[in-house]
C-alpha cells in the first residue's frame, strides 16, 4: 500500500479563487509599453505584411492610436519614426518637422497623462541602415554621440517625457544626459538599450521600419548571444552614466539575462518583447496551431516572472484586453472584490 501524502501543494491549487491568491507574480495593463510607427502624411494606416495586426501611422492616425491604447490602461507607448527621405548622416531624425516629433507633441497635447518614449538611433534614419555614422566601413563610436544627443534634444523639445537610446554606442548614456541636463531637462528620464543582443529576432522590425543594414552587420556594437557577464558590465556602466531605467532586448530567448539584470541592478528593468517573438506567435496563431491568448499571456508573465517591471510589446493591445475581460468575469463571478 502506497503511504498517504500529507504535504499536498495542490490543496492550493483548486480553485481560481486560492490561485489567485497565492498567485507570485502578477501581469497587468500598467506592465505594458505599446510601440507605435510613425510615417509622414495623412490619414494613412500601412499594414505590415511581417507583424500581422501591426500597422504604420501618419500623426493623426498615431494619436488615435495613442487614445486607444490609453483607453486600455496601458501607461506608455514608445514612438519608431520613418522618414520619406534618408542619408549617410540620418538627418531627418532630429528635424522638428519630422513624423515622431509631431507626434510627441500632437500625443502629449491629446493625451497628457499618457508617457511618451521616443526611440533614439540612426538605423531607421540612415541610408546605410546602420546605427551610427559611418567612415569607410566602420561605424564610429564618439563621432556618433553628438547626432544622439541632439536627436534625444529634439524629442525632449516636442514633449518626450522618455528618451530611449538603442544604438549601443559607448558613452551614448552620458552624452545624452549631459545634453539634457544642459538645456534643463533634468526631469527627463532615460532609458537605456544597455542589453540589447546582435539577434535575429529583429527581422520583422527591420522590414516594418525600412532600417536592414545595407552592408555587414552589427555585431561590432550589438552584444553577443553568448554573453551574460558582459551584459552586467553594459547595465552598470549606463547606470553611471545617468541611466534612469535599464532594458534586455530581446526579451524570451534572454530571460535569464533579465533575472541577472534584476538581480544586479536597483532601477527598473524593461525587457522588449521584439518583432520575431511577435510574429511567430502570431503565424502560429493563424494556422490554428496555439491558442494566442492563452500563448501570449504565458509569455508576458514569464518576463515578470524573470524579473521584468515593464514589457515593451507589440501584444501590449490584445494583452490589455484580454486581462480585462479575464478581471470583469471574475467580478460578474463574484470571486474578485472592487
Amino acid at each position: 500500500m502506497l503511504p498517504i501524502p500529507y504535504k499536498r501543494p495542490r490543496r492550493l491549487r483548486g480553485s481560481e479563487a486560492i490561485r489567485s491568491m497565492v498567485r507570485e507574480n502578477h501581469l497587468d495593463a500598467v506592465d505594458l509599453i505599446s510601440p507605435i510607427f510613425v510615417i509622414n502624411g495623412v490619414d494613412r494606416a500601412e499594414a505590415i505584411t511581417s507583424m500581422p495586426g501591426v500597422f504604420r501611422f501618419t500623426v493623426d492616425r498615431a494619436v488615435a492610436e495613442a487614445g486607444a491604447v490609453a483607453a486600455l490602461g496601458i501607461p506608455a507607448v514608445l514612438l519608431f519614426g520613418i522618414p520619406n527621405q534618408k542619408d549617410a548622416r540620418g538627418s531627418a531624425a532630429c528635424d522638428p518637422g519630422e513624423a515622431v516629433q509631431r507626434a510627441v507633441a500632437a500625443i502629449k497635447h491629446h493625451y497628457p497623462d499618457l508617457l511618451v518614449i521616443t526611440d533614439v538611433c540612426l538605423c531607421e534614419y540612415s541610408d546605410h541602415g546602420h546605427c551610427g555614422l559611418v567612415k569607410d566601413g566602420l561605424i564610429l563610436n564618439d563621432e556618433t554621440l553628438p547626432r544622439l544627443a541632439e536627436i534625444a534634444l529634439s524629442h525632449v523639445r516636442a514633449g518626450a517625457d522618455l528618451v530611449a537610446p538603442s544604438d549601443m554606442m559607448d558613452g551614448r548614456v552620458a552624452a545624452m544626459r549631459s545634453a539634457l541636463d544642459a538645456e534643463g531637462f533634468t526631469d527627463r528620464a532615460i532609458i537605456s538599450y544597455a542589453v540589447k543582443y546582435a539577434s535575429a529576432f529583429y527581422g520583422p522590425f527591420r522590414h516594418a521600419a525600412g532600417s536592414a543594414p545595407q552592408f555587414g552587420c552589427r555585431r561590432t556594437y550589438q552584444m553577443d548571444p553568448a554573453n551574460v557577464r558582459e551584459a552586467l558590465r553594459e547595465a552598470t556602466l549606463d547606470l553611471e552614466e545617468g541611466a534612469d531605467m535599464i532594458m534586455v532586448k530581446p526579451a524570451l530567448s534572454y530571460l535569464d539575462v533579465i533575472r541577472a539584470v534584476r538581480e544586479t541592478v536597483d532601477v527598473p528593468v524593461v525587457t522588449y518583447n521584439v518583432s520575431g517573438e511577435y510574429a511567430m506567435v502570431k503565424a502560429a496563431a493563424q494556422n490554428g496551431w496555439i491558442d494566442e491568448e492563452r500563448v501570449v499571456l504565458e509569455q508576458l508573465l514569464s518576463m515578470k516572472r524573470a524579473g521584468a517591471d515593464l514589457i515593451i510589446t507589440y501584444h501590449a493591445k490584445d494583452a490589455a484586453g484580454w486581462l480585462q475581460r479575464s478581471k470583469d468575469k471574475k467580478i460578474l463571478e463574484g470571486s474578485l472584490d472592487v
